[in-house]
């Protein structure tokens, strides 16, 4: 079943709760996935400060200090999650120094002002654990999994971020996922877990690797790939939703002047600050609905 939630922050006064609002609607949507959540934050200073590159890392057995110190560059632990960063090195430098580091480390987040948090546990837990509530920025996205098609690990819990400041979280199944895999696979693609959701993100970041924007990468998933799905897509300054031929998945947005969310159930919205004056709707079968920063 799973559960999407995320939002974007316009107004600046509402940036030091993005981590509040966004565990507000993550605990709503807990019942729709018990078995493991994520969260990626855009912009958080605690995780990663202004001018540092980021990497995200699930565990790796290994205490922060002695992750930044075989790697070079500072390193913080979230619960399940490892964030190692650098004002020194760019996305593609630090993530190469942490595989020199740590060749067996499944990176799960790199960018600029990104850290992609991820575990198994109870939504309710992993929002202690990653301290959520205390969290800042503009942007956030949250889903909570309930496991079908692969195994329960943090590698296997989304967001899926496989490209540079890039995530994606899926309600939904690919029934196709596993002829798509085998293609990226061919054109060099490396997968980390076996869920069908990495397939969809890998999709879309080869798209925009070839020059695709982001709704027309949207659009070629679309094409491409058969089931039912919603996804909620974010880069470094755009915040998209779209779902299947069949809008077979539930989807609700709304927006204000100060914000914009998406999120599974109207309930995850329903505590937001201004909601009772929100534009409320459900997005078009194969709609791309976005916004940017």
């Amino acid at each position: 079943m799973c559960g999407i939630s995320g939002i974007q922050v316009r107004d600046p006064s509402l940036r030091p709760r993005l981590g509040e609002l966004l565990a507000g609607m993550l605990h709503q949507a807990a019942e729709r996935g018990p078995d493991s959540a994520g969260v990626a934050l855009y912009g958080d200073p605690r995780l990663s400060p202004p001018g540092c590159a980021t990497v995200s890392l699930t565990s790796l057995g290994v205490p922060a200090a002695e992750v930044a110190a075989r790697v070079g560059a500072e390193a913080v632990a979230a619960g399940q999650a490892v964030v190692v960063r650098s004002a020194e090195l760019d996305a593609g430098e630090l993530e190469a120094a942490v595989r020199a580091a740590f060749p067996r480390a499944v990176v799960t987040g790199r960018g600029t002002g990104l850290a992609v948090l991820k575990g198994v546990g109870h939504p309710d837990a992993l929002i202690e654990e990653f301290g959520l509530r205390e969290a800042s920025g503009w942007q956030g996205i949250a889903h909570t999994r309930m496991a079908t098609e692969s195994a329960v690990t943090p590698e296997g819990a989304h967001p899926y971020s496989v490209g540079e400041n890039v995530c994606l979280v899926h309600n939904g199944s690919f029934a196709n996922h596993a002829t798509i895999r085998r293609e990226l696979i061919a054109e060099g693609a490396v997968f980390d877990s076996d869920n069908d959701t990495e397939v969809g993100a890998r999709f879309v970041a080869h798209r925009l690797a070839e020059g695709m924007d982001l709704e027309k990468a949207l659009l070629a998933l679309c094409e491409r790939f058969d089931g039912f799905y919603t996804l909620l897509v974010t880069t470094g300054d755009a915040f998209a939703v779209v779902r299947d031929a069949i809008a077979c998945k539930p989807a609700v947005v709304a927006e204000t002047d100060a914000w914009v969310a998406m999120a599974s159930e109207y309930r995850c919205l329903a505590a937001l600050p201004g909601i009772e004056s929100a534009r409320i709707f459900e997005p078009e079968p194969e709609e791309v609905r976005t916004w940017r920063r």
